[in-house]
């Protein structure tokens, strides 16, 4: 599996962003799609990721409420719509896949679960 994410840009505090990850290659329905953002000076964190066949869903406690995830099956994207954006937003964003994980939706993943990520793409929000 290929990922290409899109969508990052520098936008004020308060504002959105909607990143979108297109993949190319197979993605079954057990497998997660999941975003991953790393700030300058820190480790990649998981953020949010959504179940391929159930569309249930995930996040990190900081961004619950303002962040959504979700996927269009037909285009093989996800999307990652971030509303009410703060400069602790700041970092790459990755769009990753984990195959066949043998985890449930409600256990929060580290980067080391997930075998495919693509470039990233930057998110800036100043303040």
């Amino acid at each position: 599996v290929q990922l290409q994410a899109s969508g990052g840009g520098l936008v004020e505090a308060g504002g959105s962003l909607r990143l979108s990850c297109a993949a190319s290659g197979t993605i079954y329905s057990n497998d997660y799609v999941g975003w991953f953002r790393r700030a300058p000076g820190k480790e990649r964190e998981f953020v949010a990721m959504i179940k391929w066949r159930s569309s249930a869903t995930r996040y990190t406690d900081t961004v619950k409420g303002r962040f959504t995830i979700s996927r269009d099956a037909a285009k093989n994207t996800v999307d990652l719509q971030m509303n009410s954006l703060i400069a602790e937003d700041t970092a790459i964003y990755y769009c990753e896949v984990d195959k066949d994980p043998d985890y449930t939706i409600n256990f929060t993943p580290s980067e080391e679960n997930f075998e495919y990520w693509g470039q990233g793409t930057q998110v800036t929000v100043s303040s």
